[in-house]
Protein backbone atom coordinates (compact mmCIF):
# COMPACT_ATOMS: atom_id res chain seq x y z
CA UNK A 1 0.00 0.00 0.00
CA UNK A 2 1.04 3.61 -0.52
CA UNK A 3 2.13 5.58 2.51
CA UNK A 4 3.98 8.75 3.45
CA UNK A 5 6.50 8.36 6.25
CA UNK A 6 9.28 10.22 7.97
CA UNK A 7 12.21 8.12 6.75
CA UNK A 8 15.26 9.53 8.44
CA UNK A 9 16.50 12.14 10.90
CA UNK A 10 19.29 14.67 10.56
CA UNK A 11 20.96 16.59 13.36
CA UNK A 12 19.86 20.22 13.40
CA UNK A 13 17.09 19.53 10.90
CA UNK A 14 13.32 19.66 11.29
CA UNK A 15 13.24 16.54 9.08
CA UNK A 16 10.62 18.13 6.80
CA UNK A 17 12.51 17.10 3.68
CA UNK A 18 12.45 13.47 4.85
CA UNK A 19 8.69 13.10 4.55
CA UNK A 20 8.73 10.56 1.72
CA UNK A 21 6.43 8.41 -0.40
CA UNK A 22 6.98 4.72 0.40
CA UNK A 23 5.26 1.34 -0.04
CA UNK A 24 4.31 -0.85 2.93
CA UNK A 25 2.50 -4.18 3.39
CA UNK A 26 -1.22 -3.87 4.01
CA UNK A 27 -1.97 -4.65 7.69
CA UNK A 28 -4.50 -7.24 8.88
CA UNK A 29 -7.29 -6.59 11.40
CA UNK A 30 -7.61 -8.60 14.63
CA UNK A 31 -9.14 -8.11 18.07
CA UNK A 32 -10.88 -4.72 18.42
CA UNK A 33 -9.17 -3.32 15.31
CA UNK A 34 -10.81 -2.03 12.16
CA UNK A 35 -8.93 -2.05 8.85
CA UNK A 36 -9.87 1.28 7.29
CA UNK A 37 -9.26 2.37 3.73
CA UNK A 38 -8.27 6.01 4.22
CA UNK A 39 -10.05 8.54 2.02
CA UNK A 40 -9.09 11.91 3.54
CA UNK A 41 -6.83 13.24 6.29
CA UNK A 42 -5.97 16.51 8.00
CA UNK A 43 -2.75 17.83 9.49
CA UNK A 44 -2.33 18.74 13.16
CA UNK A 45 0.47 20.23 15.29
CA UNK A 46 1.20 16.73 16.63
CA UNK A 47 2.28 15.73 13.08
CA UNK A 48 4.90 18.47 12.94
CA UNK A 49 6.11 17.84 16.49
CA UNK A 50 6.59 14.10 15.97
CA UNK A 51 8.28 14.73 12.62
CA UNK A 52 10.71 17.27 14.07
CA UNK A 53 11.56 14.98 16.99
CA UNK A 54 11.94 11.80 14.92
CA UNK A 55 15.18 9.97 15.65
CA UNK A 56 14.44 6.30 14.91
CA UNK A 57 15.88 3.94 12.29
CA UNK A 58 12.63 2.56 10.89
CA UNK A 59 10.24 4.79 8.88
CA UNK A 60 7.25 6.14 10.79
CA UNK A 61 3.88 6.87 9.22
CA UNK A 62 2.37 10.03 10.72
CA UNK A 63 -1.21 11.28 10.70
CA UNK A 64 -3.88 11.52 13.41
CA UNK A 65 -7.05 12.45 11.59
CA UNK A 66 -8.84 10.31 9.04
CA UNK A 67 -12.07 9.58 7.26
CA UNK A 68 -12.39 6.24 5.51
CA UNK A 69 -14.32 3.06 4.82
CA UNK A 70 -14.10 -0.07 6.97
CA UNK A 71 -12.69 -2.90 4.81
CA UNK A 72 -12.31 -5.62 7.47
CA UNK A 73 -12.88 -6.08 11.21
CA UNK A 74 -11.15 -8.01 13.99
CA UNK A 75 -12.81 -10.91 15.77
CA UNK A 76 -13.72 -8.80 18.84
CA UNK A 77 -15.32 -5.91 16.92
CA UNK A 78 -18.99 -5.22 17.75
CA UNK A 79 -19.57 -1.60 16.76
CA UNK A 80 -18.84 -1.64 13.00
CA UNK A 81 -18.94 -3.76 9.88
CA UNK A 82 -17.26 -3.63 6.45
CA UNK A 83 -18.62 -0.80 4.33
CA UNK A 84 -19.18 1.63 7.22
CA UNK A 85 -17.93 5.18 6.61
CA UNK A 86 -16.02 6.26 9.71
CA UNK A 87 -13.94 9.06 11.21
CA UNK A 88 -11.37 9.04 14.01
CA UNK A 89 -8.13 10.56 15.31
CA UNK A 90 -6.11 7.39 15.93
CA UNK A 91 -3.54 6.63 18.60
CA UNK A 92 -0.15 8.22 19.22
CA UNK A 93 1.74 4.92 19.45
CA UNK A 94 0.42 3.27 16.25
CA UNK A 95 1.10 3.82 12.53
CA UNK A 96 -0.82 6.87 11.37
CA UNK A 97 -3.37 7.82 8.75
CA UNK A 98 -0.94 8.95 6.04
CA UNK A 99 -1.40 5.59 4.33
CA UNK A 100 -3.94 3.88 2.11
CA UNK A 101 -4.95 1.46 4.90
CA UNK A 102 -4.78 1.85 8.67
CA UNK A 103 -5.60 -0.21 11.75
CA UNK A 104 -7.55 1.60 14.46
CA UNK A 105 -9.31 0.45 17.64
CA UNK A 106 -13.10 0.57 17.22
CA UNK A 107 -13.50 2.23 20.64
CA UNK A 108 -12.04 5.52 19.36
CA UNK A 109 -13.96 5.49 16.05
CA UNK A 110 -17.46 6.66 15.06
CA UNK A 111 -19.60 6.82 11.95
CA UNK A 112 -18.79 9.98 10.01
CA UNK A 113 -21.38 12.74 9.58
CA UNK A 114 -23.64 11.93 6.65
CA UNK A 115 -23.93 15.57 5.60
CA UNK A 116 -20.20 16.20 5.13
CA UNK A 117 -17.98 15.00 2.32
CA UNK A 118 -14.76 13.20 3.24
CA UNK A 119 -12.53 16.28 3.16
CA UNK A 120 -14.84 18.41 5.29
CA UNK A 121 -15.21 15.59 7.82
CA UNK A 122 -11.46 14.91 8.01
CA UNK A 123 -10.89 18.39 9.43
CA UNK A 124 -12.62 17.56 12.70
CA UNK A 125 -11.92 14.36 14.70
CA UNK A 126 -8.75 15.20 16.66
CA UNK A 127 -9.73 18.79 17.35
CA UNK A 128 -13.31 17.86 18.21
CA UNK A 129 -12.14 15.26 20.75
CA UNK A 130 -9.64 17.71 22.22
CA UNK A 131 -12.15 20.55 22.43
CA UNK A 132 -14.92 18.35 23.88
CA UNK A 133 -12.69 16.80 26.54
CA UNK A 134 -11.18 20.19 27.42
CA UNK A 135 -14.54 21.92 27.76
CA UNK A 136 -16.62 19.25 29.48
CA UNK A 137 -14.11 16.87 31.12
CA UNK A 138 -11.25 19.19 32.15
CA UNK A 139 -12.94 22.56 32.72
CA UNK A 140 -16.11 20.89 34.01
CA UNK A 141 -18.51 23.02 31.98
CA UNK A 142 -22.10 21.74 31.99
CA UNK A 143 -24.15 21.40 28.83
CA UNK A 144 -26.80 24.14 28.80
CA UNK A 145 -25.18 25.53 31.94
CA UNK A 146 -22.65 28.05 33.30
CA UNK A 147 -24.88 31.05 32.69
CA UNK A 148 -22.92 34.14 33.72
CA UNK A 149 -19.49 32.50 33.40
CA UNK A 150 -16.91 33.77 30.92
CA UNK A 151 -14.59 31.54 28.89
CA UNK A 152 -11.42 33.03 27.42
CA UNK A 153 -10.05 31.01 24.47
CA UNK A 154 -6.46 31.94 23.64
CA UNK A 155 -5.49 31.13 20.04
CA UNK A 156 -9.05 30.50 18.90
CA UNK A 157 -8.55 30.56 15.12
CA UNK A 158 -6.67 27.24 14.92
CA UNK A 159 -8.21 23.80 14.62
CA UNK A 160 -9.03 23.22 18.30
CA UNK A 161 -10.16 26.79 18.87
CA UNK A 162 -12.45 26.71 15.84
CA UNK A 163 -14.49 23.76 17.13
CA UNK A 164 -14.17 24.74 20.81
CA UNK A 165 -15.75 28.11 20.03
CA UNK A 166 -18.69 26.36 18.35
CA UNK A 167 -19.18 23.82 21.13
CA UNK A 168 -19.11 26.52 23.80
CA UNK A 169 -21.54 28.76 21.91
CA UNK A 170 -23.98 26.05 20.87
CA UNK A 171 -24.00 23.75 23.92
CA UNK A 172 -23.41 26.07 26.90
CA UNK A 173 -24.48 29.45 28.25
CA UNK A 174 -20.95 30.77 28.57
CA UNK A 175 -19.91 34.19 27.34
CA UNK A 176 -17.07 33.46 24.92
CA UNK A 177 -14.09 35.76 24.53
CA UNK A 178 -11.75 34.50 21.80
CA UNK A 179 -8.32 35.77 20.81
CA UNK A 180 -6.93 36.18 17.30
CA UNK A 181 -4.40 38.64 15.95
CA UNK A 182 -5.17 39.00 12.23
CA UNK A 183 -8.30 40.39 10.55
CA UNK A 184 -9.00 37.13 8.68
CA UNK A 185 -8.72 34.99 11.80
CA UNK A 186 -10.74 37.47 13.86
CA UNK A 187 -13.56 37.37 11.31
CA UNK A 188 -13.42 33.55 11.22
CA UNK A 189 -13.91 33.32 14.97
CA UNK A 190 -16.75 35.84 14.98
CA UNK A 191 -18.53 33.74 12.36
CA UNK A 192 -18.09 30.62 14.52
CA UNK A 193 -19.89 32.24 17.43
CA UNK A 194 -17.51 34.12 19.73
CA UNK A 195 -19.29 36.92 21.59
CA UNK A 196 -16.10 38.99 21.69
CA UNK A 197 -12.79 38.80 19.81
CA UNK A 198 -9.64 40.39 21.21
CA UNK A 199 -6.05 40.59 19.99
CA UNK A 200 -3.54 38.34 21.78
CA UNK A 201 -0.61 40.31 20.36
CA UNK A 202 -1.61 43.02 22.86
CA UNK A 203 -1.79 42.70 26.67
CA UNK A 204 -4.77 40.46 27.39
CA UNK A 205 -5.87 42.30 30.53
CA UNK A 206 -5.99 45.58 28.57
CA UNK A 207 -7.91 43.92 25.73
CA UNK A 208 -10.41 42.46 28.19
CA UNK A 209 -10.87 45.85 29.85
CA UNK A 210 -11.51 47.35 26.40
CA UNK A 211 -14.59 45.15 25.99
CA UNK A 212 -15.76 45.73 29.56
CA UNK A 213 -14.72 42.38 31.05
CA UNK A 214 -12.53 42.58 34.13
CA UNK A 215 -12.26 38.88 35.00
CA UNK A 216 -13.03 35.52 33.43
CA UNK A 217 -14.03 32.26 35.10
CA UNK A 218 -12.41 29.78 32.69
CA UNK A 219 -9.42 29.87 30.32
CA UNK A 220 -8.60 27.52 27.47
CA UNK A 221 -5.01 28.31 26.51
CA UNK A 222 -4.33 26.65 23.17
CA UNK A 223 -0.90 28.12 22.32
CA UNK A 224 1.85 30.33 23.75
CA UNK A 225 0.79 29.61 27.33
CA UNK A 226 4.20 30.64 28.67
CA UNK A 227 3.96 34.01 26.95
CA UNK A 228 0.53 34.79 28.39
CA UNK A 229 0.74 32.90 31.68
CA UNK A 230 0.88 35.79 34.15
CA UNK A 231 -1.79 37.71 32.26
CA UNK A 232 -4.04 34.67 32.34
CA UNK A 233 -3.61 34.45 36.11
CA UNK A 234 -4.41 38.14 36.40
CA UNK A 235 -7.50 37.76 34.22
CA UNK A 236 -8.91 34.75 36.07
CA UNK A 237 -11.21 35.35 39.00
CA UNK A 238 -10.51 33.59 42.32
CA UNK A 239 -11.24 29.85 42.07
CA UNK A 240 -11.13 30.03 38.29
CA UNK A 241 -9.98 27.21 36.03
CA UNK A 242 -7.07 27.21 33.57
CA UNK A 243 -6.75 24.46 30.95
CA UNK A 244 -4.03 24.13 28.32
CA UNK A 245 -3.05 21.85 25.46
CA UNK A 246 0.32 23.20 24.31
CA UNK A 247 3.85 22.28 25.44
CA UNK A 248 5.45 24.98 27.60
CA UNK A 249 9.06 24.19 28.51
CA UNK A 250 8.16 24.81 32.12
CA UNK A 251 5.15 25.97 34.09
CA UNK A 252 5.33 27.18 37.68
CA UNK A 253 2.06 26.34 39.41
CA UNK A 254 2.87 28.34 42.57
CA UNK A 255 1.43 31.66 41.27
CA UNK A 256 -1.97 29.92 41.01
CA UNK A 257 -2.16 29.36 44.76
CA UNK A 258 -3.33 32.77 46.00
CA UNK A 259 -6.44 32.68 43.81
CA UNK A 260 -6.90 28.89 44.21
CA UNK A 261 -6.84 28.57 40.45
CA UNK A 262 -7.01 24.96 39.28
CA UNK A 263 -4.75 23.77 36.44
CA UNK A 264 -5.91 21.20 33.89
CA UNK A 265 -4.08 19.46 31.03
CA UNK A 266 -5.84 18.04 28.00
CA UNK A 267 -4.25 15.41 25.74
CA UNK A 268 -6.76 13.55 23.60
CA UNK A 269 -4.37 10.61 23.25
CA UNK A 270 -4.43 9.79 26.99
CA UNK A 271 -7.32 7.34 26.74
CA UNK A 272 -5.76 5.33 23.92
CA UNK A 273 -2.22 5.56 25.35
CA UNK A 274 -3.31 3.92 28.60
CA UNK A 275 -6.29 1.90 27.32
CA UNK A 276 -8.36 3.56 30.03
CA UNK A 277 -11.59 1.98 31.22
CA UNK A 278 -13.51 4.85 29.62
CA UNK A 279 -11.69 4.70 26.28
CA UNK A 280 -15.01 4.16 24.49
CA UNK A 281 -16.05 7.69 25.50
CA UNK A 282 -14.21 8.92 22.40
CA UNK A 283 -16.51 6.75 20.28
CA UNK A 284 -19.50 8.26 22.06
CA UNK A 285 -18.38 11.88 21.78
CA UNK A 286 -17.43 11.57 18.10
CA UNK A 287 -20.86 10.05 17.48
CA UNK A 288 -22.45 13.01 19.27
CA UNK A 289 -20.42 15.52 17.25
CA UNK A 290 -21.47 13.78 14.02
CA UNK A 291 -25.12 14.08 15.07
CA UNK A 292 -24.69 17.78 15.89
CA UNK A 293 -23.14 18.37 12.47
CA UNK A 294 -25.94 16.52 10.69
CA UNK A 295 -28.47 18.65 12.58
CA UNK A 296 -26.70 21.83 11.48
CA UNK A 297 -25.62 22.80 15.00
CA UNK A 298 -21.88 22.53 14.25
CA UNK A 299 -19.99 23.03 11.00
CA UNK A 300 -16.68 21.87 9.59
CA UNK A 301 -13.53 23.80 10.38
CA UNK A 302 -11.95 23.04 7.00
CA UNK A 303 -9.66 25.89 6.02
CA UNK A 304 -7.63 24.75 2.99
CA UNK A 305 -7.62 21.67 0.75
CA UNK A 306 -4.10 20.75 -0.37
CA UNK A 307 -5.03 18.06 -2.91
CA UNK A 308 -3.97 14.44 -3.01
CA UNK A 309 -2.31 12.62 -0.11
CA UNK A 310 1.36 12.50 -1.07
CA UNK A 311 4.70 13.58 0.36
CA UNK A 312 4.96 16.81 -1.63
CA UNK A 313 1.56 18.07 -0.51
CA UNK A 314 2.13 16.96 3.08
CA UNK A 315 5.41 18.87 3.21
CA UNK A 316 3.55 22.01 2.09
CA UNK A 317 0.83 21.41 4.68
CA UNK A 318 3.37 20.93 7.49
CA UNK A 319 5.17 24.13 6.48
CA UNK A 320 1.98 26.20 6.50
CA UNK A 321 0.95 24.80 9.87
CA UNK A 322 4.34 25.67 11.35
CA UNK A 323 4.06 29.23 10.01
CA UNK A 324 1.13 29.74 12.43
CA UNK A 325 -0.78 31.47 9.65
CA UNK A 326 -3.27 28.69 8.91
CA UNK A 327 -6.94 29.49 9.54
CA UNK A 328 -8.99 26.38 10.19
CA UNK A 329 -7.74 22.93 9.22
CA UNK A 330 -5.59 21.80 6.28
CA UNK A 331 -6.91 18.65 4.61
CA UNK A 332 -5.71 16.26 1.90
CA UNK A 333 -7.80 13.73 0.03
CA UNK A 334 -7.21 10.57 -1.99
CA UNK A 335 -4.13 8.65 -3.09
CA UNK A 336 -3.57 9.49 -6.76
CA UNK A 337 -2.41 6.88 -9.28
Amino acid sequence: MKAIAITRAAAGSSNLEYLSDIDLPQPQASGHDLLVEVKAISVNPVDTKVRAGFNADAPRVLGWDAVGVVKAVGDAVTLFQPGDEVWYAGALTRPGSNSEFQLVDERIVALKPTTLDNAAAAALPLTAITAWELLFDRLGIAENGNDGDVLLIVGAAGGVGSILTQLARQLTRLTIVATASRPASQQWIKELGAHHVIDHSKPLTEELARIGINQVTHVASLNNTEQHYQQLINALQPQGKLALIDDPESLDAVPLKTKSISLHWELMFTRSLFSTADMIEQHHLLSRVAQLIDKGVLKTTLGEHFGAINAANLRKAHALLESHRAVGKIVLEGFAG
